[in-house]
C-alpha cells in the first residue's frame, strides 16, 4: 500500500477516521450533477472534517488518512460510489484540501514499512485515546521547535563544564539530520545508536526522529555477539557508535557487521573514525535540505527497543509518538515537573527508564543533566555541581550511593523529587534514601519496555505509601490481576498483573509467537510481575510469575525473603532462584554479594529467616557468594543467567 499505510493501520484507525469524516450527506440532484461545490457545500454543512483535519486529529499524515477514509468508504458504500466521495469529497474538502502531484509525496521504502507492520492497535481501543485525548498530534520535533521559540536561550543540556540551549541544539539537530538524509536515510528506516548518555546520543536521536526514522538503541556494554544479534533482527540501515568503549574496538565491529549484514549501509562513528566509516559530526557539513515531507507524524514508529532479557533472548519493542508522549505528559503532570526544572537520570538512554526520562525534560522545556555512565562518585559529584532539582534512578543506584556514604558527603540540598523504577525499590532503602535527603518527595514508578509508565505514586502521596506501592494506573491505562489459574482477583488478592491503556505499544517486531504468550485473547497485556490492588486503586509489586519457587508442590514467592536479607549488614545483594531436584522438583538456591570485611554461611542465612518466622520450607537449601551479580543496564539482576549457572553446575 502506498505512503506509509498497512492493513494493521487500516485495522487501527479505520473506524476513527470513517466517523470523523462522516462522508454520508445526499449525492443526487443538481448540484453533484452540475459539480455545484458550494451547493454541496451548504448541503453537507458541518457534516465531517477535511482529510487535513482528521491527519491532524488521529496522528496520521494528509495522505495516509485519506487513503484509509477511502478504503473504508469503499467498504461502507455501493460499488463505484467511493468514486464519487473521493473526487466530489464534500466541497468543503475540495477546496480546503489542496491537491498533491503524487510524485511530490512520501512513500515509504520496504524496509522502512517493517517496523510499521508490527503495529496492532484495537480500533475501540484507539477510539478512545483519540476521543479522550490520551493521543495527540505532538512528536518530539514538535516538542523541540516549541521550546526553541518560546525559550530560546534556555538551557536544555547541561554535560560536564558546558551546557547548551535549546536553539543551539536544534541547530546541531537541523544539520545532522540533512547529513542522515543525504545518505539516502528517511521516513521509517532503523538507525541503531550504541552511545552513552551524551550530547552526541541527543543530537542522534532528536536528528534520526526529526526525518522520520526509527531509532534503535544498544546498551552499552553489549559486545559483538549481542550487536550482531540485534543489528540483524533490526535490519537497521546504519548504525552510530563510539570509536572505543572501555577498550573495546567498537569501530571495527561496527564494520564487520557491515561486510556481513546486507541491511546495514552506513557506520557512523563518534571520535576518531576510521577511514571505512563516516564521522559523526561531519553529518553536519553537507546534506540534503530537509522538507515538510521529513517529518514524522504522531503514529509513526519512534523508537525501536529492545528487552532488557532478564529470563530470555531480546525483544524488539516499536514505540509510536502516541504511545510515548501522553504517557510521558501524565507522567509529568503528576510529578509537577515545570521549565525550572533540572532533570538527571542515572539510567542510560539506551533504555526506557532512561529514555522516558530525557523525554519528560522536552516535554516541559526543562533542561536535561547528562551522566555518561553511573558510578556512585560520579552521580554524587553531578548532583553537587549542576544541582538538579529531579533524580530518576533504580534502587541499586540508591544502594551504592547510601552505602558509600555519598549522599551525606555531597550536596543534594536542590533535590525536590526522586522516582525510582528499574526494579521494585525495597522498603529500607526507600526510607534511608528520604531521610538522607528529607527535602526530597519520593515515587516509585513502574513500568516496563512494552509499556512504559505503567504506574507510579504521586508527588502528593507520603513515604509510607512511596515505599510500599506502585501507584495506581497511569492516565488513561487500566489494570487487572489475574490468577494463574486464569481467574479475574479482587482487591488484595495476588496475581500476574495485566494491563492495557495508550501506552502500551502494538506488538513484537517479526514475533508472533511472543505476541500471543504476551496478549490475553481480549487485549490485555501480560506483565509477568506479581502484584495485588488495594481497595483504592494503587498496586503492590510482590514479584516475577517465572521467579515463583515450587518445592514439592508448594509454590511461593522469594522477594520478601530477599528484602529480609539485604537488611543484614553483611549481605549486599540477594536473589533466590530455583535449581531442579529430582525429588522435589525444585529447591531454592540463594545468591548474595557481601559488603567488603564480611563473610556468610547458609547456616547463618537460616538462623536469620528463623528469626523472622519464615516458614523452613521456605529456606534456601544452598548459598552461592559472588563477586557481582548480572545486571541488566537499569542494575536489575538477571535471575535467568543465575538460573542456569545452577543447571551448567
Amino acid at each position: 500500500m502506498p505512503f506509509g499505510v498497512t492493513q494493521n493501520m487500516i485495522d487501527s484507525y479505520g473506524e476513527s477516521i470513517y466517523q470523523l469524516s462522516l462522508n454520508r450527506q445526499r449525492r443526487r440532484g443538481d448540484p453533484v450533477r452540475l459539480l455545484d461545490y458550494d451547493a454541496v457545500e451548504e448541503q453537507r454543512a458541518d457534516m465531517g472534517l477535511t482529510d487535513t483535519e482528521i491527519a491532524s486529529r488521529v496522528g496520521l499524515s494528509v495522505d495516509q488518512a485519506r487513503f484509509v477514509r477511502v478504503y473504508l468508504e469503499r467498504q461502507h458504500y455501493r460499488i463505484d460510489q467511493h468514486r464519487k466521495l473521493f473526487h466530489l469529497g464534500g466541497g468543503r474538502r475540495w477546496r480546503e484540501d489542496k491537491y498533491e502531484d503524487p510524485a511530490d509525496r512520501i512513500n515509504y521504502s520496504e524496509a522502512g514499512m517493517r517496523v510499521r507492520a508490527a503495529l496492532t492497535f484495537n480500533s475501540a481501543e484507539v477510539a478512545r485515546f483519540l476521543t479522550e485525548g490520551l493521543w495527540g498530534e505532538a512528536t518530539l520535533d514538535t516538542w523541540v521547535n516549541q521550546a526553541t521559540v518560546s525559550r530560546p536561550n534556555a538551557p536544555m543540556l547541561i554535560a560536564g563544564k558546558h551546557s547548551m540551549s535549546y536553539s543551539e541544539v536544534h541547530a546541531q539537530v537541523g544539520a545532522i539530520a540533512s547529513g542522515l538524509k543525504g545518505l539516502g536515510l528517511g521516513r521509517g528506516d532503523v538507525i541503531a545508536m550504541q552511545l552513552p548518555n551524551t550530547v552526541e546520543f541527543v543530537v542522534g536521536h532528536l536528528a534520526v526522529a526529526r526525518i522520520g526514522a526509527v531509532l534503535q538503541t544498544i546498551h552499552m556494554p553489549y559486545r559483538a555477539g549481542d550487536i550482531a544479534s540485534l543489528l540483524e533482527h533490526s535490519q537497521a540501515r546504519a548504525v552510530v557508535a563510539l570509536d572505543f568503549f572501555r577498550g573495546y574496538d567498537l569501530a571495527s565491529i561496527m564494520l564487520a557487521e557491515r561486510c556481513r549484514l546486507s541491511s546495514l549501509e552506513e557506520v557512523i562513528i563518534v571520535g576518531q573514525a576510521p577511514r571505512e566509516a563516516r564521522s559523526f559530526w561531519s553529518l553536519a557539513k553537507s546534506g540534503t535540505p530537509l522538507d515538510q515531507h521529513d517529518r514524522a507524524v504522531a503514529a509513526d514508529p519512534c523508537l525501536l527497543l529492545y528487552t532488557s532479557g532478564t529470563t530470555s533472548s531480546p525483544k524488539g519493542v516499536p514505540l509510536t509518538y502516541q504511545n510515548m508522549l501522553g504517557n510521558i505528559e501524565a507522567a509529568a503532570d503528576e510529578f509537577e515537573v515545570t521549565e525550572h526544572d533540572r532533570i538527571l537520570s542515572a539510567a542510560p538512554f539506551s533504555h526506557l527508564y532512561g529514555i522516558f526520562n530525557f523525554h519528560m525534560a522536552l516535554s516541559r522545556g526543562a533542561a536535561a543533566v547528562l551522566l555518561p555512565a553511573f558510578t556512585p562518585q560520579d552521580l554524587g559529584q553531578a548532583v553537587s555541581i549542576h544541582q538538579p532539582t529531579m533524580l530518576f534512578l533504580g534502587p541499586a543506584h540508591a544502594a551504592a550511593m547510601l552505602g558509600q556514604g555519598l549522599i551525606n558527603q555531597r550536596d543534594f540540598a536542590s533535590v525536590r523529587f526522586s522516582v525510582f523504577s528499574g526494579a521494585s525499590c525495597p522498603t529500607h532503602v526507600l526510607e534511608n534514601y528520604q531521610a538522607a535527603i528529607p527535602a526530597s518527595a519520593v515515587a516509585q514508578l513502574w513500568g516496563m519496555t512494552e509499556i512504559q509508565a505503567g504506574s507510579f505514586t504521586r508527588a502528593s502521596d507520603p513515604l509510607s505509601v512511596a515505599a510500599t506501592s506502585a501507584g495506581p494506573p497511569a492516565r488513561g491505562n487500566e489494570v487487572r490481576i489475574r490468577s494463574l489459574d486464569g481467574d479475574i482477583l479482587l482487591a488484595g488478592e495476588e496475581g500476574e498483573l495485566e494491563i492495557r491503556g495508550p501506552s502500551v505499544f502494538g506488538g513484537y517486531l517479526d514475533n508472533q509467537e511472543a505476541n500471543a504468550a504476551a496478549f490475553t485473547t481480549d487485549g490485555w497485556f501480560r506483565s509477568g510481575d506479581l502484584a495485588c490492588i488495594d481497595d483504592s486503586g494503587y498496586i503492590r509489586l510482590t514479584g516475577r510469575t517465572k521467579d515463583l519457587i515450587n518445592r514439592g508442590g508448594v509454590k511461593y514467592n522469594p522477594t520478601d525473603i530477599e528484602a529480609l536479607l539485604m537488611q543484614n549488614d553483611a549481605i549486599d545483594q540477594a536473589a533466590i532462584v530455583a535449581m531442579p531436584d529430582p525429588i522435589l522438583g525444585e529447591k531454592a538456591c540463594c545468591f548474595v554479594t557481601l559488603q567488603p570485611g564480611f563473610d556468610l554461611s547458609l547456616t547463618e542465612v537460616c538462623v536469620l529467616l528463623e528469626g523472622e518466622n519464615i516458614s523452613k520450607v521456605k529456606w534456601p537449601e544452598r548459598l552461592e557468594i559472588v563477586e557481582e551479580m548480572p545486571l541488566t543496564p537499569t542494575r536489575k539482576i538477571i535471575k535467568g543467567e543465575l538460573a542456569q549457572r545452577l543447571k551448567s553446575s
